[in-house]
């Protein structure tokens, strides 16, 4: 395994361990939904970022269908 892909995988994990602390695997924040799907996914992109303060969300809206 290369560094370039240690590295990678150590970032992504702490961003993965943060969503997991801040509770959006479970309980109130588990919404799978759209945003909170996405908000996850940023959330584990940010990785240790998320320890000085970053706290990304994302709020998806879909165009509702015209009758």
């Amino acid at each position: 395994m290369s560094r370039r892909s240690i590295i990678i995988f150590v970032w992504l994990s702490v961003g993965a361990a943060a969503a997991g602390q801040r509770g959006y695997y479970t309980g109130q924040h588990a919404h799978f939904g759209c945003s909170g799907s996405a908000t996850i996914a940023v959330t584990i992109a940010a990785g240790p970022l998320n320890y000085i303060g970053v706290d990304p969300s994302v709020a998806c809206k879909w165009p509702s269908p015209t009758p």
